[in-house]
């Protein structure tokens, strides 16, 4: 058995141990053959040397995470944890992306969704592949939402394929809006997060921003615009197809969706699936794929997903 005294450096002792050292308790149970008692900036160590020198690597992790990112929750605690590599992530991809509402900073919180805020600078088209909560949608929208504040472009659309009520939105009550609200709501959510509330308004009823039904695509060319398919699954090829070469001069387009969650009729293709393997090879094209890794919502809905995962 081995004793041994860290001192905590360059965060606070709360960040890393939290309320009541709730996540401090997350830690131990990843290791449960060692002795961790907290005081203050110091935390002491009592085990056998080589679990000793295991944590200490996780820890460094751990002190790495919230010096790149501000903060430390329960779930990116689970995947350092179960990170296989002591490597420390880079800064320079967790910076901020945009400021949002009440000084909110939008970043990238996981390596994935850094590797998609990477990809979006380097390249022109990118497809974000994932499973639900991994951060497709949020931040694609940020990357939109800086590109716009940024004068990178000239307007941002967001549109989205109305599967569920096969495009045919006739029969439901209410004005076109109203329509629409229940299939663009998640759009919504990650704009209100970082555009002022009357910014907003005044965006959409100028057409800066424009969020639409993917049926209403067809026929136009979007120029200097920033352009974001969600749920991209349930585009049949020929509207994937249609979709994809709208693209005009200096725009931006991702595409996000998730493979595993096809609404459509069995009898059609998903113009996701078709349209990565096809288009992954092209140069200026690239496919980001996230995993059950990067969910930042409740840390049950990640072993949700890999319950769910051979269906």
């Amino acid at each position: 058995m081995q004793e041994k005294t860290i001192e905590i450096k360059g965060i606070s002792a709360v960040d890393l141990y939290g309320v009541n050292d709730k996540k401090l308790d997350k830690i131990r149970s990843y290791y449960p053959k060692l002795k961790i008692v907290a005081r203050g900036s110091q935390i002491k160590l009592i085990g056998e040397p080589e679990v000793i020198e295991q944590f200490e690597k996780k820890l460094t992790l751990l002190i790495s995470h919230i010096n790149n990112y501000g903060s430390l929750t329960e779930n990116n605690i689970e995947t350092l944890m179960l990170k296989e590599t002591e490597e420390i992530p880079f800064k320079e991809f967790g910076e901020t992306i945009v400021h949002g509402n009440g000084g909110h900073l939008i970043k990238a919180r996981t390596a994935n969704q850094r590797k998609l805020v990477k990809a979006a600078t380097e390249n022109d088209m990118v497809f974000a592949v994932g499973p639900a909560g991994t951060g497709k949608t949020y931040t694609s929208v940020a990357l939109a939402v800086r590109a716009l504040k940024n004068k990178e472009v000239k307007r941002i659309v967001l549109t989205r394929p109305a599967v569920e009520a096969g495009e045919n939105l006739g029969f439901l009550p209410g004005d076109m809006k109203e329509k629409l609200d229940p299939y663009i709501q998640p759009l919504y959510d990650g704009l209100r997060d970082m555009i002022p509330a009357e910014k907003l308004i005044e965006y959409i009823e100028t057409g800066i921003i424009e969020i639409a039904p993917l049926a209403f695509m067809r026929g136009r060319t979007l120029d200097k615009a920033f352009v974001i398919l969600d749920e991209a699954q349930n585009t049949t090829i020929n509207q994937m197809k249609m979709f994809l070469t709208r693209m005009g001069r200096n725009a931006k387009f991702i595409i996000t969706g998730d493979h595993t969650q096809v609404d459509l009729p069995k009898n059609q293709k998903s113009g996701l699936i078709e349209a990565v393997d096809r288009l992954r090879d092209i140069e200026g094209i690239e496919v980001v794929e996230l995993t059950a890794n990067d969910v930042i919502r409740h840390q049950l809905v990640k072993q949700i997903i890999n319950a769910f995962k051979d269906d």
